[in-house]
């Protein structure tokens, strides 16, 4: 039996196994009571992810699933007191009596904290979700309130936390624990976005009017999600109000933003279900209208952008939810520049999920979702009437299954099937002519199995095993996941995680703007990445509403592939050739410290860490062929500090301060003479030798944005939010690279070009009806 075939049978049996065991009754369950339902908010009827459900007086409870389900196994009959809790909502207390047997639904809704004077605007670790290392949610609030210079954003508040970080003040790409952005899993609605930026990435492409809940796993991540080395961000939209019509408007001097929400067929529980719209459309036309008008050089004729979010869901039955989730977004820009150039380029997202979840009495939970993905851009380059042209693509056609079963009160088994058809095109014309036409297409397919063990009140097993295929190469790949936490005491937990993963797929990213980034794949003679992680973490609450957590990590990336940066062209190069095999490691502390009550409120977070790589001709040495190096996006510290201050009722103040290590760049270190060279001129006779690769560090960076906010009654029709925001409050010029240019002695000039270079107010105004 060859090693593929026995991993397949051993997959199998697992899965044969869960199977089994969903359909076992575990002794004794006939006499034993449950309690299962939905945690909601009580002024939309939204349901809460990972919301707290504990019986009082015990180390028994459970989280919220994905879709706000709970369920807590083998009670005796008696009487309980069940305490429901969720960051940023106000607790809620439920004393109930059980009988032999019996198998009770109780759904709550619990209270935003914000109804009784105490506003929560922080991240928080998922609540009760034990075992979860290296895994944040982010509030929608924080979201919103945080300074930025373009938009309230996802992705520039995620890099706020320890492990994460943007290659600069014009990129929202996330590089998570020394991963590039081709290595995070970005999921909207569980549909995976190819291209998650905006603005040619200044900023993501979700509209934070839409979003619900943002889940982010910076490794170590759980059997459901294969796919990639690095993180994942699992981003999820609202279901729509379900007891009024609710709405919103927001202007600001990049973009504006709507939205609109609410029942059908009734409201509240009587509902059918509901909906949601959120619109979003950059406003700088105005702006760039009156430059043109002045003569600048260098305005685009369009430098725009918009998005669509739209969600309907129904409930068909007690048991039933059905739901359809759409995304639509587009960018374009069109500049001339000189007299005989012109640049073009438009790029865009859609995506669409259909959900369909059931539940089989109270002790599973099943999904079944259906997902499209499609991403093009278009990059058009006219130099003295001869064009260049690129046509880039992917198509993503999905189905995914799974089912959660909780068999008893030590116990919670998962399993579930994947499938997909990928499809990547990228075609490059020159003055009308095809040059270079490539589609690749390949099938993927995976199984998984988890069970989640409870052997006692302090101790919480995770342990799980992820099969996976892909047709283009026929690569068989298992994945095994392991998670432990351990309660020390009520206020302090200690975790560990490991988990082994591969990535079928690979981004070449463009050093232009995101729209010039491709994906590629593996195929026979380029086999897939693959990495290992490890994780061990200590979390602790104290004082009044204080908490810290401290975490090491490692990474491990062999087999990383890429395009041959050294290679001449592509055209009539077989596919396998094409591509440079490396390696790469990553290992780092992090820490933060937050708090999330009362009037003041925020978090501090600092990573130490590293990552380093290694390919073919790069930093090589006679001795011992290729060194590794950092890439330009390792900074061996980070700090951030948020503070966030509610002055008064109606004023809130808000203030952000990072701090980082200089990022690597190439330094070069002298110049050479050439006597009689037949590739230089007379008036050109020096050339620059270059030093290793990345051999020295720009200066550090630091930048300070502060900002107010002015909340109150419009009129009394609306609520409003007036905010007045300043970036980079004093004025520091990091450097975001430099040139260099020969002077007329033949000497190099260095310039150094910066990021934001001086303060950048900003200003919004929002209502909410």
């Amino acid at each position: 039996m060859t090693e593929h075939s026995r991993s397949v049978f051993t997959l199998a049996g697992l899965c044969a196994a869960l199977l089994l065991t969903l359909g076992a009754t575990p002794a004794g369950a006939q006499e034993s009571a449950s309690l299962s339902g939905y945690v909601r908010d009580a002024e939309t009827g939204e349901t809460l992810i990972q919301a707290s459900a504990l019986v009082k007086g015990t180390s028994r409870g459970a989280a919220t699933n994905s879709e706000g389900y709970y369920t807590i196994q083998d009670l005796s009959a008696g009487t309980y007191t069940i305490v429901f809790s969720y960051i940023g909502y106000q607790n809620r207390v439920e004393k109930i009596t059980l009988s032999a047997g019996e198998a009770r639904r109780l759904d709550v809704e619990l209270q935003p904290a914000g109804v009784a004077g105490e506003e929560v605007v922080v991240t928080g670790e998922a609540a009760d979700e034990e075992g979860s290392v290296s895994m944040d949610q982010v509030e929608t609030a924080l979201i919103k309130e945080l300074p930025t210079a373009f938009q309230p954003d996802v992705f520039r508040t995620l890099k706020l936390l320890p492990g994460i970080k943007t290659a600069s003040d014009y990129s929202s790409n996330l590089y998570i624990r020394g991963g590039g952005p081709g290595q995070n899993l970005i999921l909207l609605d569980g549909t995976t976005v190819y291209n998650p930026t905006h603005f040619f990435g200044f900023f993501s492409t979700f509209n934070p009017d839409a979003i619900k809940d943002v889940e982010l796993y910076k490794g170590a991540y759980p059997v459901e999600y294969g796919g990639r080395l690095g993180g994942v961000v699992d981003i999820r939209n609202k279901d729509g109000n379900r007891r009024e019509t609710s709405g919103g408007l927001s202007v600001g001097l990049l973009a504006s933003r709507a939205y609109i929400e609410g029942p059908y067929g009734g409201s509240g529980d009587s509902a059918d279900g509901s909906y949601m719209v959120a619109v979003r459309r950059s406003t700088l036309e105005p702006v760039l209208a009156g430059l043109r008008r002045t003569g600048t050089d260098g305005i685009p004729d369009a430098f725009a952008f918009y998005d669509v979010n739209a969600k309907v869901n129904y409930d068909a039955g007690p048991d039933d939810k059905l739901s359809l989730s759409l995304y639509g977004g587009q960018d374009r820009l069109d500049l001339q520049f000189q007299t005989a150039g012109r640049f073009d380029i438009d790029y865009g997202n859609q995506t669409i999920s259909a959900d369909w979840t059931h539940l089989f009495g109270s002790q599973a939970f099943s999904t079944l979702q259906v997902t499209g993905s499609r991403y093009r851009s278009t990059p058009v380059a006219n130099i003295a009437n001869t064009e260049f042209e690129q046509t880039n693509g992917v198509d993503d056609l999905s189905v995914n299954a799974d089912i959660e079963y909780t068999p008893g009160s030590n116990h919670t088994l998962k399993g579930g099937a994947q499938w997909s058809l990928l499809s990547f095109q990228l075609q490059e014309s020159f003055d009308g002519s095809v040059t270079f036409d490539q589609d690749l297409r390949s099938q993927q397919a995976a199984l998984y199995v988890q069970d989640t063990y409870k052997p006692t009140g302090d101790w919480t097993l995770k342990a799980g095993l992820r099969g996976s295929y892909f047709q283009k190469g026929s690569f068989w790949r298992l994945s095994p996941r392991l998670s432990a936490e351990y309660s020390l005491s009520p206020s302090v937990q200690l975790q560990a995680a490991y988990g082994r993963y591969h990535q079928y797929i690979t981004l070449e990213t463009s050093q232009l703007f995101t729209g010039f980034d491709t994906w590629l794949m593996s195929d026979e003679g380029v086999p897939p990445s693959s990495g290992d992680q490890l994780a061990l973490g200590l979390t602790t609450q104290f004082g009044d509403g204080w908490q810290a957590e401290v975490e090491g990590y490692g990474r491990t990336m062999p087999g990383l592939f890429r395009e041959d940066p050294f290679s001449s062209g592509t055209a009539g190069v077989p596919y396998a050739e094409r591509f440079q095999i490396g390696d790469g490691r990553a290992y780092g502390l992090e820490a933060l410290l937050r708090r999330e009550t009362g009037d003041f409120t925020g978090f501090l977070s600092y990573t130490l860490g590293r990552t380093e790589r290694r390919f073919p001709n790069i930093n090589e040495t006679q001795a011992g062929g290729p060194q590794y190096y950092t890439p330009k996006y390792d900074r061996t510290h980070d700090l951030t500090l948020v503070a966030n201050y509610r002055l008064t009722r109606g004023w809130r103040l808000t203030s952000t301060f990072s701090y980082s290590t200089g990022q690597p760049y190439t330094r070069p270190e002298r110049q050479f003479s050439t006597v009689d060279s037949p590739f230089q001129s007379a008036t050109d006779e020096r050339t620059v030798l270059i030093s290793p690769f990345n051999n020295a560090r720009l200066p550090p960076y630091h930048r300070l944005d502060v900002g107010a906010t002015r909340s109150g009654r419009f009129f009394g029709i609306a609520d409003y939010e007036f905010k007045i925001q300043l970036i980079n409050a004093y004025a520091r010029r990091n450097v975001w690279f430099y040139q260099y240019e020969r002077q007329d002695d033949g000497s190099l000039e260095r310039t150094e070009i910066p990021q934001i270079p001086v303060p950048i107010p900003n200003l919004s105004f929002t209502l909410t009806f």
